[in-house]
């Protein structure tokens, strides 16, 4: 390998599962200088930020704060929208708001998980260049700024290329952390089993349409008296959730915290909305019920090559940092030519 100095690295983070992702790829960059930060913005989005609103994204409120807590409590040196150095690289796991201070810098794009479905608002920001966050994730990858973009399988290639418009020469296959070993959440010591596992959605918390009264029964109908486990998401109003699942749902025992993995290890039957956990059940080979197409998301399947998914992404950071040197080190060459 070419030797190179140090280089410095900003991982942009998320929501806690954005940030295990980009904690897991900088562990393989043991000689370069890591910088993490919490999701940011430039311009007017950032000033809203700065008044307290926007507190149900991950550029503000609890997922920030989440994130904040678990750089410091991982002991992870933090450069808040990366504005104290000049950075060699950037991992980020969202290209949904594109900072200026990272558009001159090698950018390497981490798919998370699912995206959204592709409603209206998807095909405005396609076809009328709208800004791409109000469309949520379903336009992931439609910034087409970045260098690479690290996804889950070959399914989810394809998937970029034909639905999102990506460049197939940007798209790297490596698998993605927190989805890639799904097998090592059957070894778990949660002590419920045998269950119906409903896992559900912050949609209202983010200003979606949701009826949870109808989901909640038709959960219900589906567990058709089996026992059920409620899993509430981690952005959601539990006391309202969970008012809601005790009226109808009465019975079912309601989680607002804990290991999901486990809880689906441990299910027979699996119920979602749009959540990337559907393929925690479809690998495990679960019952899923989910608003998506269950065809699609197998053929969509994340690829499970026993967690070595972050090694592969630091590797394609690696060579991009091993070609930016090898282009400096011509330059200074040339440089010394014409001054000797």
């Amino acid at each position: 390998m070419l030797y190179m100095t140090p280089k410095k690295i900003l991982f942009i983070c998320g929501s806690l599962n954005q940030t295990s992702m980009m904690h897991q790829i900088s562990r393989y960059f043991g000689e370069q200088e890591c910088y993490f930060t919490p999701y940011y913005a430039d311009g007017f989005i950032n000033f809203v930020v700065s008044l307290g609103y926007l507190k149900f994204s991950i550029l503000n409120g609890p997922f920030r704060r989440n994130t904040e807590k678990y750089l410091r409590d991982n002991n992870l040196k933090m450069d808040y929208r990366g504005i104290s150095r000049n950075y060699d690289l950037v991992f980020t796991c969202a290209d949904l708001i594109y900072p200026k201070n990272i558009r001159n810098t090698k950018v390497i794009l981490v798919q998370e998980g699912m995206t959204d479905p592709e409603n209206l608002m998807f095909y405005l920001v396609k076809y009328f260049r709208i800004p791409r966050w109000l469309a949520s994730t379903s336009t992931m990858g439609m910034s087409y700024r970045y260098n690479s973009f690290c996804v889950a399988s070959e399914g989810y290639k394809e998937f970029f290329i034909n639905r999102k418009g990506v460049q197939p020469d940007k798209l790297i296959v490596t698998g993605i952390p927190n989805f890639d070993n799904v097998k090592q959440a059957l070894e778990n010591d949660f002590p419920h089993k045998n269950y119906v596992l409903v896992c559900t959605s912050d949609a209202r918390e983010t200003y979606k349409l949701e009826n949870r009264i109808q989901f909640i029964k038709d959960c219900v109908k589906i567990a058709n008296g089996r026992p059920m486990i409620f899993k509430l998401h981690p952005n959601e109003n539990f006391e309202r959730a969970t008012k809601e699942v005790n009226m109808y749902a009465p019975g079912a025992i309601v989680f607002t915290s804990g290991n999901t993995n486990h809880m689906i290890a441990n299910c027979d039957v699996l119920i979602t909305k749009y959540s990337s956990v559907s393929f925690v059940g479809l690998v495990l080979g679960k019952e899923v019920h989910s608003y998506f197409d269950i065809e699609e998301l197998k053929r969509l399947l994340p690829w499970q090559n026993d967690g070595t998914s972050a090694e592969r992404i630091a590797g394609v950071g690696m060579k991009l940092l091993e070609a930016a040197n090898v282009a400096q080190e011509e330059i200074n060459s040339k440089l010394d030519l014409t001054t000797a």
